[in-house]
């Protein structure tokens, strides 16, 4: 029974690998399209699929504003706490207080890239960006601010 079972792996791992080398073999002798790409070489002309889910960042538009209600939908579907949310409330010139974000916070490091918080966000004002090269000596780096100075929310926005 033994010996059965062992002749059977091993056939089944010769199998395997030879369809690999089958498929290598094809696109070695018949180069369809490039797969791989001579990265850092290409930094220029790199293209990274459209799914790819580099880090989170929150779009600003030339006025300085945002689409982020802080309603902490983001930071409530964030499953290791990567996101933290700081709100704070604004008085309208009618004398009503309205919810603004003071501070987004963003902790790149313990993010695990799983999209959950862009779902969550009911305005689309956080996103996926396609950057990858994070490599820092400092810790510290890669927590970043993602609302800019003296940003607001924009008008129509609830």
């Amino acid at each position: 029974m033994f010996l059965k079972n062992y002749i059977k792996e091993v056939y089944t791992g010769v199998s395997s690998l030879l369809k690999g080398m089958r498929k290598t073999g094809y696109y070695f002798f018949h180069p369809k399209e490039i797969i791989t790409q001579q990265y850092p070489d290409n930094r220029d002309t790199l293209q990274l699929a459209s799914r790819f889910r580099g880090e989170v960042v929150m779009p600003h538009d030339e006025n300085n504003e945002h689409a982020c209600t802080g309603c902490t939908a983001c930071e409530l579907a964030c499953p290791n706490g990567t996101i933290k949310v700081i709100t704070k409330f604004d008085v309208n010139p009618e004398g009503k207080r309205k919810k603004a974000v003071d501070t987004f916070i963003y902790h790149l490091e313990l993010c695990t890239m799983c999209n959950l918080c862009i779902e969550a966000c009911p305005t689309d004002a956080i996103r996926m960006a396609q950057n990858f090269e994070h490599s820092v000596f400092d810790r510290s780096k890669l927590t970043k601010k993602l609302n800019l100075p003296g940003s607001k929310i924009r008008e129509g926005v609830e």
